[in-house]
């Protein structure tokens, strides 16, 4: 998880917390509305997954992803799960070239762990993954 951490902070030049909760954010949106078991195997190989997924949880039980949010929750999963995303990373104070690196390096970081094929089945399961790969 700290190769992982570093990876993110570096291709998108945030801090370890905001990369901490980007990942617990995005791979909670995948445990949502991508394959239940493609993600399962991608959570598995992402040690401190889970706990990053309930701490973003937690946040956002809180509050927050901004009216890209209440517009994503409005319309619900697929390209609307999508601009929730969108909207609950721009509330951490992320931009669209950050998303987009914390999207690319996250997709290349699941391809070396769990490999290209399960990587595949999971993004192109989501309507709107492109948008952060």
């Amino acid at each position: 998880m700290e190769q992982l951490i570093a990876k993110i902070t570096s291709a998108a030049g945030i801090d370890a917390e905001q990369a901490k909760s980007a990942i617990g954010t995005v791979l909670g949106f995948l445990q949502k509305e991508g394959p239940g078991e493609a993600v399962g195997q991608l959570l598995e190989k992402i040690p401190g997954a889970e706990g990053l997924i309930s701490q973003a949880e937690a946040r956002e039980g809180s509050g927050g992803g901004g009216l890209m949010g209440a517009l994503g929750g409005m319309m619900g999963g697929g390209a609307g799960g999508m601009m929730g995303l969108v909207g609950k990373l721009q509330g951490m104070g992320l931009d669209m070239g950050q998303m987009q690196e914390i999207g690319k390096t996250l997709i290349t970081h699941g391809k070396e762990v769990v490999g290209e094929d399960t990587m595949a089945a999971i993004t192109s399961a989501i309507p709107g993954m492109d948008q952060l790969s």
